[in-house]
């Protein structure tokens, strides 16, 4: 397995996909239901590939990936054949990124002489969405980047 399992909440939301998915593979809800009882595993398989052809398709449609701590922001811009980071983290211990008064305050104050700005670029030594999976299980978000975009502006001036 490329990813990991859907959860059985994220099954439950693509359930109309995932008909759709056992239909493309010859699988009709009887079956599926006998499957389930009598060959647990090839059931089993069957989510598996499921998963992996979802997590594929969200992370090749994925733009940027954020990830908060109470002092810093992680924020990638994920590209074809490399990743961007733009890291922000302040000296400020009263600061909360993770608060939504932290991220208004960053917003008014980006010039602030607490905070301290990074800029990194690398190709990917993995497959792209592997890389990217990684950050969304270690807590990162999927975003549209305008954090990032934000951001940029200034690390530009």
């Amino acid at each position: 397995m490329k990813y990991r399992l859907l959860t059985k909440e994220q099954f439950e939301a693509l359930h109309e996909e995932f008909a759709r998915f056992l239909a493309s593979q010859k699988i009709d809800v009887q079956e599926w239901t006998a499957l389930k009882t009598d060959k647990p595993e090839i059931a089993e398989e069957e989510m598996r590939l499921f998963s992996d052809l979802v997590w594929d398709d969200v992370l090749s449609n994925t733009p940027f990936v954020e990830h908060y701590s109470k002092n810093s922001i992680n924020l990638f811009k994920c590209k074809q054949t490399m990743i961007e980071r733009i890291m922000v983290k302040t000296s400020d211990t009263s600061i909360d990124f993770l608060s939504k008064e932290g991220i208004d305050w960053l917003s008014k104050n980006a010039g602030h002489a607490c905070l301290e700005y990074f800029y990194a670029h690398k190709d990917y030594s993995e497959e792209r969405n592997v890389e990217v999976f990684d950050l969304i299980e270690k807590g990162a978000v999927i975003t549209q980047g305008h954090l990032y975009g934000s951001l940029a502006e200034i690390i530009k001036k």
